[in-house]
């Protein structure tokens, strides 16, 4: 017998609805302090999920979601998230509002070791937290975790809500699958369900609504093994994104008015053999390293990421070609490395014959 087809119910915003929504999600949750009641809460999810976002870029296998959430932190639309895979390629990058509005986005910059981005969409007075603002939490505090986990909320859905409390604070000590996570540092571990597809990116509040954190990505505790829920306080990226929206520290790549050596650098006469550039922003892994070259003599290796160029971002192959392009042959390169879990800075310098070569 063919019944009637399932259809999801949409979510009324009325303070009645959303009411009933927090008395839902909070049923297996701990109580809340007796100075918040449902009502103010109510008023509290109402305020906060508008400055949530839904972001859709690249994935769409099998365990590679192509969505994840975000914040707004400036009326002008700038978005924090997650340094991941669905922000490869800014063609198919785009973030929609609380309110369906869809908007595309370009990635503005990105901090390797914070694992964190910043987008930019053409907005304008819009609803936003304010990074100076930012809250810290402590062990027992009542905590609210918005994001677009599962990418229920594809539309002008209001993204999900999470209440639970801080477990532990801790240093970050993780692996998603056989990948280990660069960013090792202080973490709020909480007792809400916020491990799950979509939900990196999203927010980390008190129960006033106040911003403590961005939830972290997908991970295991690499000592139990055993699925992490925590969120990157506040206070360890605030200055970071305040420097990428200032556009301090930008790659030099966009800096047209330097002026460029009669002699760079190269990759080649370093000796580094890259991975094939066959994507728009293919990652500067390592593929091969010369024997006897600068690259050798440094201690590179394959399958090393290089992240950093003398300080200056180098996101894709193209980017880090550029900036060695910058500088003279017989001047040192400085990289920054990714090598499993670590960080590691090296040296490269050219002999006087290679550099004449």
């Amino acid at each position: 017998m063919i019944g009637r087809p399932w259809t999801v119910p949409v979510v009324s915003r009325t303070p009645e609805a959303l009411l009933a929504l927090v008395g839902c999600l909070f049923v297996l949750a701990a109580p809340l302090s007796a100075q918040t009641n449902l009502r103010s809460l109510a008023a509290v999810v109402s305020e906060v999920q508008p400055k949530v976002v839904k972001i859709y870029g690249s994935g769409g296998l099998r365990g590679l979601e192509a969505y994840q959430s975000g914040i707004l932190v400036s009326a002008e639309g700038h978005v924090v998230t997650v340094w991941s895979y669905v922000l490869d390629s800014e063609e198919f990058l785009f973030v929609v509002l609380d309110d369906g509005q869809r908007f595309p986005a370009k990635i503005v910059n990105h901090d390797p070791r914070l694992e964190i981005a910043v987008l930019k969409i053409d907005g304008h007075d819009l609803p936003h937290f304010d990074l100076d603002k930012g809250v810290s939490l402590e062990v027992g505090n009542g905590v609210l975790a918005f994001s677009n986990l599962f990418g229920v909320a594809t539309g002008a859905e209001p993204v999900s809500v999470l209440h639970g409390r801080v477990s532990a604070t801790t240093k970050l000590t993780a692996r998603r699958g056989a990948f280990e996570t660069v960013y090792k540092g202080p973490v709020y571990v909480v007792d809400a369900m916020t491990n799950n597809p979509g939900a990196a990116g999203g927010a980390l509040t008190d129960v006033r609504g106040r911003l403590a954190g961005l939830l972290g990505k997908e991970l295991r505790n690499a000592l139990t093994n055993v699925w992490l829920n925590y969120a990157i306080p506040v206070d360890q990226w605030r200055q970071s994104v305040q420097d990428m929206i200032a556009g301090k520290n930008p790659p030099r790549i966009a800096n047209a008015s330097t002026q460029k050596p009669e002699r760079p650098h190269t990759v080649e006469r370093l000796g580094i053999l890259l991975v094939p550039d066959v994507l728009a922003k293919t990652p500067p892994f390592v593929d091969q390293v010369e024997p006897g070259s600068a690259a050798e003599r440094a201690g590179l290796q394959p399958d090393d990421l290089i992240l950093f160029v003398d300080g200056n971002v180098a996101d894709s192959i193209e980017a880090l070609r550029e900036e060695l392009s910058y500088i003279d042959r017989i001047d040192p390169v400085s990289l920054t490395i990714q090598r499993g879990d670590e960080l590691l800075e090296i040296e490269l310098k050219l002999t006087p014959t290679e550099a004449d070569r």
